[in-house]
């Protein structure tokens, strides 16, 4: 998914497939949404399905990472985007390894950011974790708060096998 946000320009839209299954009545199981006859469930995908489609943004941004990889490196992939008028910046980050990983974002091409933003986080160690009837959210985002230091630095550290949506508003 952040492949085809850094290449917004040429994918106008993604569509995930299959999306309903009945828990009782299934063929495969990458469904994205269960339910049965007075219940409803959403997978992990459908919740980074739709952190994707809650955090879109007008322009893309430049991301660069260790060693000029453009598409992802030792397991970490990303997207930038800012999302005017407000010029909020959104960065969506992958942690795809066993350790939690240190992080930090130069905002220097974005527009003055506050001093707080918000981090929307689906983590497990687990990676066979999924969501049921009886625990429908045993794997979805949580949301926290975290500081943006003075200047266009912003640190964090990811979780392990994380999808994080950082969210730092600008400033007025």
């Amino acid at each position: 998914m952040t492949g085809l946000e850094r290449n917004g320009e040429v994918v106008e839209m993604a569509s995930y497939a299959p999306l309903f299954a009945h828990v009782d009545a299934w063929q495969w199981t990458p469904d994205m949404i269960w339910f049965d006859n007075l219940n409803s469930y959403g997978t992990p995908s459908y919740y980074v399905q739709k952190l994707f489609s809650l955090n879109k943004g007008t322009t893309i941004l430049p991301v660069q990472l260790p060693g000029n990889a453009k598409n992802g490196q030792d397991n970490l992939f990303v997207s930038a985007v800012t999302d005017d008028p407000a010029g909020d910046v959104v960065v969506k980050l992958i942690n795809y390894s066993t350790t939690a990983r240190p992080v930090t974002l130069n905002l220097a091409g974005a527009k003055k950011v506050g001093k707080t933003g918000k981090a929307i986080v689906m983590a497990s160690n687990d990676l066979q974790m999924q969501n049921s009837l009886k625990e429908p959210m045993k794997l979805a985002p949580k949301e926290e708060t975290f500081r943006v230091s003075s200047g266009s630095a912003v640190s964090y550290t990811l979780a392990p096998n994380s999808f994080t949506v950082l969210r730092i508003p600008g400033k007025k």
